[in-house]
């Protein structure tokens, strides 16, 4: 007690006006909101607001495909969506008759997981809108006792409901409960199926990761191929032959190729703003700091600027050096504590890791490998001791975060939703306040929404880079446990101390009061009645939320309408200058953040279960935001947005667990209501308390019956292959997989990034850099080439080789046209499609799936099998260097970034000069044309490797040509087959 008095003693130090005024308002901070805001004007605007929204919407969609339907112009056949019409009403059609089994194909499991989270939440409501409200409401309004100043909300709610009438809210209890339980059940049942289809996909069967295993923590006796053999042995000791993969350490490599991102980035955007209207060139230069991470940063004087362009394009070239250095060496590096085994057989592969889901051999852990675009590599080789410091270390953070934002909370809740609050308790404050009220009635007006917005986006990004550092091995599982944070944290800060804050402040305060007056602690603790107070408080609170959840169908027309989108696009467009690479990203389509939805959804749940025997009112809100929202979001799925990441809907036992525990949290609060209002004898809050133990029970039976058949294929569940390309001869097999390559380190193989440069800066461009991209390196620069910018000799342009009298591109550089700033012709690119769901197919085949080795077999991100044959939308080619024909299987020599080969027959003069460096993924190795010969032919030379051109950046050789196969190596063996197989078909 002496720190409450402390406290006590605290807020008076200064006089009582100030110090009382503050007592008062934290007393009921959200006071003022709650009169501020009425269920009928919430009604009407958000409603009003919605239809309005939508009108806009319909009317700009036809106009604005870029931002409204940008699925349909970049999806391939198979995923692309259902077609629409212009008329103004022509998207609600495919909306209302496209089935789910229709959505499985055409936007993945994860989305169509999440639209039947939403039906399932709207059905939930619904029915129990019917009982709450056509049981509780009547017993209330019957058995109430009324009293002069109470409105119909409050008669809606059992404040005035005392002894026996609560038993309605006993029965409804158990009611609401078998309601969640049951529609839980049921659709946990549709998820086992959906699973099951999934897994019978002819995507899955064909894919590497369905039939791989991940272990992870391998010690280091047994890291090598070897070794992770013998420990799945020890699992499964009658397994069949695998084929392993152990992680080499690539050390800084990732490192490097993040700073070369950021300064290819860098250096566009300087060109961008510097050639922004070639034909007036600014006066100066841009000039920039030298990087920190420069060796030779300590070689220039603090402080000074160099040439922007100039350095960063010898900072490139330079990282680009090291990066090829590095990965030449990075098999002479230690191996890391995990691996990869592939087998034959996707039974095979889910039977072991059944088998090994609660064993370790030697401390490992044996999984099923996520896809490789899922894995968050930079966390891999952290050991067991580490992740488990870094999930304490990393739920500290959230736990400060959640206790530290209760002070903020409130003080937002008492000042910015009433500045006059502010006044009472700052005098100078008040006399602004009152000499300039319209400017504070709109600040008041603007900074609240604006706060609560800003921490809704804010929130997301900071509990992400937690779960980064936390050691979370793959992104699905990130976000997983982002959705899961933010839930805790919203129903801790905005639900819990939300609804409780008001009465602890008052029974702290009338417990001081008490034991300044002499009074025990104790008997004052009693006599406060905490129970009754909180009771009064959550029926109080109560119409707020109804408010609050009407208003969530405002947000829902938000989304739809791409407000944020339409403004951010037009504005960068229009006063800044964007660099080709953000002019592409612009049109991409956005990644659908499945965490912060999520983490609404079961908020709102919460909220309304909590809520629903005190304030019967919110079920209906809530139901009707569930109802509007489940056909605007299917919208957004299947037109606008994609799934970054496929998990194949595991998003789907986060949400059941926060639910069966949104239902127990009810409970709770049905308890104290019938507790404090029921009869003597406490039999309607007896009642209760078997509850949240049923769920519980209900929780553990779902686990044991479908948990398994949901993660893993066992016995005869495993499906018909049903496309053509895999049904292969089995000859095929272990030329095909390519574990080490398809489940390594991406920094080993991926392109880097070649600076985009606007074409019609191209002919200034060359002046810019004199002599320095004339080196005489450059494969096919002359002697003449090599006098330009050190000599006043006049050196004519590069020719192209297959286009005489063209000139050849700017080395180094890939320069876009006008009419190719469009995603739709970059989306093959690794780097471009990585962020917009790229991996997952939905722009051709998914970048694991297994091929048959065919001359021009797809490409990752293609799906064209004929290197020569012309698409609807062709992709740039590199001027100078002949499309490689006649090859078998696919190497670095692929060409195209949408994996496409296309001859020069298919390039305008405006695509002459593209410069494409997106190299594959090494898929197999082309045939060695004799051993001892090395290939000189420049055409068969990897284009691109380290990205840059044919040739890499500023002419850079990228590539090194083996002189003689190696007759130990796997490739070695495996090319012989090839070639006696071709040879006797």
């Amino acid at each position: 007690m002496d720190i409450l008095r402390s406290i006590d003693t605290l807020l008076r130090r200064d006089g009582e006006s100030g110090a009382d005024k503050l007592l008062d308002l934290l007393k009921n901070p959200y006071q003022a909101q709650l009169a501020q805001n009425s269920v009928y004007a919430s009604l009407g605007t958000s409603i009003g607001f919605t239809l309005l929204l939508a009108i806009g919407f319909s009317l700009l969609r036809p106009y604005n495909s870029v931002v409204y339907a940008p699925k349909l112009k970049i999806a391939d056949d198979k995923h692309a969506p259902p077609p629409m019409g212009r008329g103004i009403l022509a998207w609600v059609g495919p909306v209302l008759k496209t089935t789910e089994q229709e959505l499985v194909s055409l936007i993945g499991l994860d989305a169509v997981v999440f639209l039947r989270i939403l039906r399932m939440c709207r059905n939930i409501f619904l029915v129990m809108t019917l009982i709450g409200c056509g049981v509780l409401i009547p017993i209330n309004l019957i058995h109430g006792q009324s009293f002069a100043n109470e409105n119909t909300l409050s008669r809606v709610t059992p404040v005035n409901t005392f002894d026996l009438p609560n038993y309605g809210m006993t029965v409804c209890a158990w009611l609401f409960n078998l309601v969640v339980a049951g529609f839980l059940w049921w659709n946990y049942k549709v998820i086992l199926r959906l699973r099951r289809q999934y897994y019978d996909s002819p995507e899955y069967q064909a894919s590497l990761h369905a039939r791989t295993l991940m272990i992870n923590d391998i010690p280091k006796s047994h890291r090598s191929d070897e070794g992770i053999g013998r420990l799945i042995d020890a699992v499964v000791p009658t397994s069949s032959f695998s084929r392993t993969a152990v992680a080499r350490n690539v050390k800084e490599l990732p490192e490097l190729i993040e700073q070369h991102g950021k300064t290819v980035r860098e250096l566009e955007g300087y060109l961008a703003k510097y050639l922004k209207d070639p034909n007036n060139l600014p006066a100066r230069k841009p000039e920039c700091n030298v990087h920190k991470d420069d060796p030779n940063w300590g070689a220039f004087p603090k402080g000074q600027k160099v040439d922007a362009i100039e350095y960063l394009t010898g900072r490139i070239k330079e990282l680009e050096i090291e990066i090829k250095e590095v990965r030449l060496g990075v098999d002479y590096r230690n191996p890391l504590p995990y691996g990869f085994a592939s087998y034959e057989e996707i039974a095979e592969a889910h039977s072991i890791a059944f088998a090994a889901k609660n064993k370790h051999p030697e401390g490992t852990t044996i999984v099923l490998a996520p896809r490789p675009n899922d894995i968050i590599w930079k966390n891999m080789p952290l050991s067991r001791s580490q992740r488990r410091t870094r999930r304490i270390i990393n739920n500290l953070w959230v736990l400060l975060l959640t206790l530290v934002w209760i002070a903020p909370n409130a003080m937002i809740s008492i000042f910015l939703i009433s500045l006059s609050n502010l006044g009472h308790v700052w005098p100078a404050f008040q006399t602004s306040l009152a000499a300039n009220t319209t400017w504070w009635s709109i600040v008041q007006g603007v900074a609240s929404p604006a706060i609560t917005s800003l921490v809704y986006l804010i929130l997301p990004i900071i509990f992400r880079r937690l779960a980064i550092r936390a050691g979370d091995r793959t992104k699905t599982a990130r976000e997983r446990h982002v959705a899961a944070k933010l839930y805790t944290f919203f129903v801790f800060n905005f639900l819990i101390v939300f609804s409780v804050f008001s009465t602890v402040w008052t029974f702290v305060s009338s417990v001081i009061k008490a034991t300044n007056k002499g009074t025990d602690a104790w008997t004052a603790i009693k006599d406060a009645d905490f129970g009754q107070g909180l009771f009064i408080a959550l029926c109080d609170l109560s119409p707020f939320w109804i408010t609050w959840l009407l208003q969530r169908n405002l947000g829902a027309a938000v989304d739809l309408a791409q407000l944020w989108t339409l403004v951010w696009s037009f504005c960068a467009r229009k006063f800044s200058s964007p660099t080709p690479r953000e002019m592409i990203e612009l049109t991409a389509p956005p990644a659908f953040d499945y965490a912060s939805y999520y983490n609404y959804f079961l908020f709102y749940s919460t909220v309304t279960l909590c809520f629903a025997t005190i304030q019967p009112l919110v079920i209906p809100a809530c139901a009707l935001y569930f109802l509007v929202d489940i056909y605007l979001k299917k919208y957004l799925l299947l037109y606008i947005f994609v799934t970054k990441t496929e998990s194949g809907g595991m998003f789907w036992r986060m949400f059941y667990n926060r639910m069966v525990f949104a239902t127990i949290l009810s409970n709770l609060v049905v308890f104290l209501a019938t507790w404090v209002h029921g009869n003597n004898t406490h039999t309607q809050a007896l009642a209760v308390i078997p509850l949240p133990f049923l769920m519980l029970l209900f929780k553990w039976y779902c686990k044991r019956t479908f948990d398994d058949k949901i993660h893993y294929i066992t016995g005869s569940a495993q499906g018909q292959l049903k496309d053509p390309e895999a049904l292969h001869s089995k000859i095929f097999d272990t030329k095909r997989d390519r574990l080490a390559s398809r489940f390594g380190h991406p920094a080993l193989y991926r392109p880097l990034m070649t600076p985009m440069v606007h074409a019609k800066a191209q002919n200034i461009l060359a002046s810019i850099y004199g002599g320095r991209l004339t080196d005489s390196n450059t494969p096919g620069s002359g002697e003449a080439g090599s006098l330009s910018g050190y000599s006043d000799t006049y050196a004519l342009n590069p020719m192209q080789a297959d286009h005489p009298g063209k000139k050849a591109a700017i080395p180094g550089f890939e320069m876009v046209p006008e009419n190719r700033l469009d995603f739709a012709y970059f989306k093959g690119r690794h780097e471009f499609g990585e962020e917009h769901g790229g991996s997952g197919g939905i722009y051709g085949k998914a970048e694991d799936l297994i091929r048959p080795d065919t001359p021009g077999s797809s490409s990752a991100f293609g799906t064209d099998s004929r290197p020569g044959t012309p698409n609807r939308t062709p992709p740039p080619f590199t001027p100078g260097i002949v499309p490689v024909r006649n090859y078998s299987g696919v190497s670095y020599d692929a060409q195209g970034d949408m994996g496409y080969g296309h001859g020069p027959a298919y390039g305008g003069s405006e695509t002459a000069n593209l410069v494409h460096g997106a190299a594959d993924v090494p898929l197999s190795t082309p045939p060695i044309s004799g051993r001892g010969q090395r290939e000189t032919s420049q055409e068969h030379r990897a284009p691109g490797f380290l990205g840059g051109g044919p040739q890499g950046y500023g002419g850079l050789p990228q590539t090194e040509v083996e002189d003689e196969a190696d007759p130990l190596s796997y490739d070695y063996f495996r090319t012989r087959r090839q070639n006696a197989w071709t040879g006797a078909i």
